[in-house]
């Protein structure tokens, strides 16, 4: 009797977990997307210990109800949010919203609700090797070629059937659409606002407008999860603590220009905890001093605070095993441990999975930077110069320059090539510059000012030339005598960004809360496309990390993972150009091994290097799919590329390139078509400086060519530019000096061809084709210098700095620069491209 009565109660008991297994199925969920994490920055580390707490946690705090299905769907809801609580206070910025959107995707494919195949589209685009089959542009002067690409490989999915005919037949609908700020929240053209669901209308956004997929996703997480998914909670140092226990460790999380240090101590104050704070900068020799700061705060209680941890790495190991130890020696309850450090790899991994981590970051925009500046100050420091007047505008003036370094950082390339960790040191250091010189000058030095400021205190940060320039500019701009005599001097053209009248602190930060909220381009100097450029390097970072966490093993829906590897493998193959042969040029160009004929011969060895490499990989790899031959590591590396839709990277060594896998195909076939025809034939009447591997040394061929012909050393020849307003088969002759060039793009800017200047661009036309250019060679001597040019530097690939290896930066092309003079290019970023992202 027994026996039967526990077997039913074991059958009641089973019966009744599974009725909770959905909400372990959803913390199983979660827990794994806090475990990928870890592939976007080192310091996102979580252990299952600690989330088995959060989950206990939850089940007790859940609203209770008598409902089963009611309780369950308690704890889910309850916990989902705990858990972005949890992970949100030890996220960067950058991330959170795409951890919000990971969680969403992979609770709605728990539930069955996402179709793989559409979401591998979203994370990839289309990728079109061969256009020889896809239909022409139907509007080229709106519509980009990816944009096409996008569009006319998402007509192959099934639910997409027919939207590259539906475009065709509806353009000035979809145009419409494809031009209204918002296109994400605006109704889809035609039949395809009914018939698309979320995730459908993602990838059209994604396909067409790529700029506005950031706001479309926060808009489909809202859908999906709700708003407060998209609101990361405000930081609690209070909370963090709370978390916290005398065994269990502070992680402060660092970014550029920020330190803890100040917020630590005045928490610790609000502790009671002032004089019991013990802090140390970790550093070469300081490894002793801290271990035994640690031993006191056990003993005593302290709180201890080890700032910098990333600069003392090979102690690192030894900090974790004191980490470890500390619960065996039966600490203080008052004691706690703090640590900072900067992203690290070889930060202790079980530190961060035990500890609680913060991330600390500096304020967005221009207004919450001057606020922080000046709430540094006091009237008592506003007041000790002994030339007020001329002290408070250019202290102004001085905040607003250094809130103005700090945002451009968020216009990537257009803002700086290399983005500088300016921060309030450096702000402190030029305060105190300028009250000294003040009081010790009777006439304003402006030009030691400005040496001090920009160049020796902000500018020894700064290892670009053209960011240097631009710091230069800035400073021309700022510290001037019209900031001292003229009322309200504007800092920009907009009409909220001005010097104000005199006044004591709080004058100051009341008109900085007057500041608008959302920083407009224009009080950078900067185009309002520079924020259209942004937003789509954005989208492209975060589809990026998106794709760095799916799992390897599954394809989506339909084709295999390795069948759509094999397809792309035999479709590259097939159109991989033949090698060259080295030396049948060789004794074709023999007779005339000029300086050019010499870069030709280079060029081909190179890219015979890349070819032959894509072949013998390509082959091999097709093998190792069918097991032939092992997959090496190299193998492996271009198997995920392939299916990523990535150039794989040993490709890259022979020139950089920003371009996916399809467009990066058709341009090498472009690139080794025109070294194929001037093989064959002879000296190109136009160059696609673009196609060179190493085009500085193609410029310098051009250089020596000149120098030989003219007899004079070639030290004595600089460049003169002319842009000749003709099409390609229009020009018939060669130049008398130097090569007609063409291929280059004009980023932050356009070209007028009525008057050959620079212009400003239109609404969204991001970067324009620029018309041929001449190349001339001639005497600095007798170089003609007219009007007003702008120095436009020309860069290879989007990414301005290049390597340390392979600079991008090649050449300064002189550019009419129109209306405008050439300051207002340089903070527009207006630069020459050699090839785009595309």
């Amino acid at each position: 009797q027994k026996l039967l009565i526990s077997e039913e109660t074991e059958k009641s008991i089973d019966a009744a977990r599974e009725q909770y297994r959905p909400s372990a199925f959803s913390a199983s969920i979660l827990y794994f997307v806090l475990m990928d994490l870890s592939h976007v920055d080192p310091m996102y580390q979580f252990s299952l210990d600690s989330y088995v707490t959060r989950v206990e946690q939850s089940i007790d705090k859940a609203g209770k109800s008598d409902d089963v299905g009611e309780r369950i769907k308690n704890i889910i809801k309850f916990h989902t949010f705990a858990v972005y609580k949890f992970a949100c206070r030890g996220l960067f910025e950058a991330h959170k919203l795409l951890f919000s959107f990971q969680m969403c995707i992979k609770i709605m494919q728990g539930a069955k609700k996402v179709n793989m195949e559409e979401y591998g589209f979203f994370l990839r685009g289309g990728q079109v090797l061969s256009k020889e089959s896809q239909p022409p542009n139907p509007a080229a002067d709106w519509l980009s070629e990816v944009s096409w690409d996008n569009i006319t490989e998402l007509d192959k999915l099934s639910n997409f059937r027919g939207i590259s005919s539906a475009l065709e037949q509806n353009l000035g609908e979809w145009r419409e659409w494809y031009t209204v700020p918002e296109p994400e929240t605006a109704p889809l053209p035609g039949e395809w606002e009914n018939k698309c669901n979320e995730l459908q209308r993602l990838i059209i956004v994604r396909s067409l407008r790529s700029d506005r997929v950031v706001s479309a996703v926060r808009s489909f997480i809202i859908s999906n999860l709700g708003q407060q998914f998209v609101e990361p909670p405000a930081f609690d140092l209070g909370e963090a603590f709370g978390d916290s226990s005398n065994s269990i460790p502070l992680i402060f999380v660092l970014s550029p220009g920020v330190d803890p240090k100040s917020q630590l101590e005045l928490f610790a104050k609000d502790r009671g905890m002032d004089g019991n704070l013990k802090s140390i900068a970790l550093g070469q020799g300081q490894a002793p001093i801290a271990t035994r700061m640690i031993e006191d705060g056990i003993k005593y209680g302290h709180w201890v605070f080890l700032a910098n941890c990333h600069l003392s790495i090979s102690w690192m190991p030894q900090l974790e095993k004191i980490i470890e130890k500390i619960p065996l020696d039966k600490p203080n309850e008052k004691f706690r441990l703090w640590l900072s450090s900067s992203p690290h790899p070889k930060f202790p991994i079980s530190v961060l999975q035990s500890g609680v981590k913060m991330t600390t970051e500096p304020p967005k925009g221009l207004k919450a930077n001057l606020l922080r500046l000046y709430s540094s100050l006091s009237d008592e420091r506003i007041s000790k110069c002994t030339k007020p007047n001329r002290y408070k505008k250019l202290l102004f003036s001085l905040c607003y320059f250094h809130a103005v370094l700090i945002e451009r950082r968020k216009f990537l390339t257009l803002g700086w090539n290399i983005p500088y960790d300016f921060n309030l040191s450096d702000f402190d250091i030029c305060e105190n510059i300028l009250t000294l010189y003040l009081d010790s000058y009777e006439e304003t030095p402006w030009d030691a000012l400005r040496y001090l400021i920009g160049e020796a205190n902000y500018g020894g940060r700064v290892t670009d030339d053209r960011d240097r320039d631009l710091l230069r500019t800035y400073m021309k701009t700022y510290f001037c005598p019209d900031v001292i005599n003229t009322a309200n001097f504007p800092l920009s053209k907009l009409p909220n960004y001005f010097v104000p009248d005199d006044g004591n602190l709080d004058h100051y930060k009341s008109f900085v809360v007057g500041l608008p909220s959302t920083d407009h381009p224009e009080a950078f100097g900067q185009h309002p496309n520079a924020d259209i450029a942004s937003q789509i390097q954005e989208t492209s970072a975060m589809l990026d990390t998106l794709l760095s966490l799916q799992p390897q093993a599954v394809a989506g829906e339909g084709e295999s993972k390795d069948d759509k590897v094999s397809r792309l493998a035999s479709d590259i193959l097939e159109h991989v150009p033949p090698v060259f042969d080295v030396e049948e040029a060789y004794n074709m160009k023999s007779d005339d091994m000029s300086p050019l004929n010499v870069v030709l011969i280079q060029e081909i060895e190179r890219y015979n290097i890349l070819l032959k490499m894509m072949k013998s990989g390509l082959e091999n790899l097709l093998k190792g799919i069918k097991g032939v031959v092992v997959m090496s590591s190299e193998l492996e590396e271009t198997y995920n590329a392939l299916f990523d839709a990535r150039v794989p990277q040993a490709w890259q060594k022979v020139y950089p390139s920003m371009k996916p896998l399809a467009p990066w195909t058709r341009d090498l076939l472009q690139r080794t078509q025109q070294l194929a025809n001037w093989v064959e034939g002879t000296y190109p009447k136009v160059y696609w400086l673009s196609g060179f591997t190493f085009p500085t040394g193609f410029l310098t061929a051009l250089l020596q060519t000149s120098a030989r012909k003219n007899n004079l050393p070639i030290d004595a020849f600089s460049w003169e530019f002319v842009v000749v307003n003709q099409e390609e088969k229009d020009i018939t002759n060669y130049p008398r000096e130097g090569a007609y060039i063409k291929g280059m793009y004009l980023e932050g800017g356009a070209w007028d061809y009525e008057h050959g200047c620079l212009v400003e661009p239109q609404h969204m036309e991001l970067v324009v084709p620029m018309p041929i250019i001449h190349f001339k060679p001639v005497d600095s001597k007798k170089k003609s210098a007219k009007g007003s040019f702008y120095k436009c530097p020309c860069y290879y690939y989007p990414v301005r700095t290049g390597t340390r290896e392979r600079p991008s930066y090649i050449i300064s092309v002189d550019l009419k620069a129109g209306s405008e003079n050439d300051e207002f290019w340089i903070k527009r970023g207006t630069a020459l491209l050699l090839s785009l992202q595309i």
